[in-house]
């Protein structure tokens, strides 16, 4: 019942972004790869299901994130930035975690982010883009995550982790009495478990806690 309600969330607001830009629906057909604005027109009345694949071309014809078009509402807006009127901080989103280097020591810079003052003021933060679709749907390959730098997270946090010396990863957290389960959104990718022991000594290092997600087309 929840995904067809999130389908159905998912054709209203196609409709209701397009309405918004003063998009046509023959301008839309065009930018999605339909012949003509009958496919919209179903596709707005839930006539006719789409595709994941189709649901990032959507959202990129209509300026919003994959997620902001299905209707999830976890960390708010996810391309809204620093607020109209409000100062905010500079970050710099890093193309990659390298192990071994601490991340002030980061040479692979590619691009900035800016931050509200007051969520600056609660920690130390930087932005990482997201490479590979382990986490999909809710995170895509190319948006950029803000991360809170911390080495400590909650049972179902999204956090980076370091494993075995690797570069850095976004995954789910969940604890356990005898260990961690790092998880991918997407399941074609298995739960991987650590236990106390392999925390120690692989070893399995939490660098942050992602805090924002902003989508990238």
């Amino acid at each position: 019942m929840e995904g067809v309600l999130l389908m159905l969330n998912l054709y209203k607001n196609i409709r209701e972004r397009r309405i918004e830009l003063k998009m046509s629906q023959d301008t839309l057909a065009e930018l999605t790869g339909y012949r003509d604005r009958s496919s919209i027109a179903k596709i707005e009345k839930g006539e006719v299901d789409i595709s994941e694949s189709k649901i990032r071309e959507f959202a990129k014809a209509l300026k919003v994130s994959p997620g902001e078009l299905m209707g999830w509402d976890e960390h708010n807006s996810q391309t809204e930035h620093t607020p109209q009127g409000h100062k905010g901080v500079v970050i710099n989103v890093l193309g990659r975690v390298a192990a071994g280097i601490p991340i002030e020591a980061t040479t692979d810079i590619i691009d900035t982010e800016e931050i509200p003052e007051e969520m600056a003021k609660t920690g130390d933060f930087f932005a990482l883009k997201i490479k590979g679709n382990s986490m999909e749907p809710r995170i895509m390959d190319g948006d950029v995550v803000i991360v809170r730098k911390q080495d400590e997270a909650e049972n179902g946090d999204v956090i980076i982790a370091m494993v075995n010396g690797d570069d850095a990863t976004c995954k789910r957290l969940r604890k356990y009495k005898d260990g961690i389960e790092l998880i991918s959104n997407n399941p074609s990718y298995k739960p991987m478990f650590f236990s106390d022991m392999d925390v120690q000594t692989k070893p399995v290092r939490i660098i942050g806690k992602v805090v924002e997600l902003r989508g990238k087309f």
